[in-house]
């Protein structure tokens, strides 16, 4: 008899900080948007709000820790 393949648990912190498009590539937000807002231009807040693309690095990484249902 066949064994069943084990299910790959979601991490759930991997789950809150990252985000997989239509498309497949994983996105992540930006860092320095919680302080020191007043030095920082808002066209510069725009661009940091917008989240950013995974690095090539890291793709495999994460889409493991993210389980089957990603």
């Amino acid at each position: 008899m066949a064994e069943k393949k084990t299910k790959l648990k979601t991490s759930k912190t991997a789950a809150k900080r990252f985000n997989v498009t239509a498309g497949g590539k994983i996105r992540r937000g930006c860092t320095g948007l919680n302080h020191l807002m007043r030095r920082k231009s808002p066209s510069r807040q725009r661009r940091l709000l917008s989240g950013d693309e995974l690095d090539h690095g890291d793709r495999a990484r994460i889409r493991r820790m993210l389980g089957n249902g990603h």
